[in-house]
């Protein structure tokens, strides 16, 4: 178990003194230690249904616009000269490989079906 700040110690140990207080208080009036244990079971009922509220989602809608902005925070952006060397490559590529495949498809792809079907044609 991890150990615990001091900070948490220090908060846990003010709360157990609260709690003491509390009761030596209540015995002091005169309250039976039944009516003490009730009032700590109501108490720790009332704590339970706070947590149980608050782990209810209030405002989920704006969560996920709050993390992807954190999350783009930290992303590493090209610069603009990077930008455009790579739209260059990517144009250049997209240039040569329309031309390969318009030169493919012209000189030797469409010659041999025609060659084909001019032999099915001529039976």
């Amino acid at each position: 178990m991890a150990k615990k700040s001091k900070t948490q110690r220090a908060k846990a140990s003010a709360a157990r003194q609260a709690r003491k207080a509390q009761a030596a208080e209540l015995e002091a009036k005169g309250v039976s230690a039944e009516e003490i244990e009730a009032q700590k079971k109501a108490e720790a009922a009332k704590q339970e249904k706070k947590a149980v509220e608050k782990a209810k989602p209030k405002k989920q809608r704006f969560k996920f616009l709050k993390e992807v902005r954190s999350e783009l925070k930290r992303v590493t952006w090209p610069t603009r000269n990077e930008v455009l060397r790579w739209t260059g490559v990517v144009v250049g590529a997209l240039l040569f490989f329309g031309i390969f495949v318009a030169v493919l498809d012209n000189l030797i792809v469409t010659p041999i079906v025609v060659g084909i079907s001019s032999i099915g044609a001529g039976v």
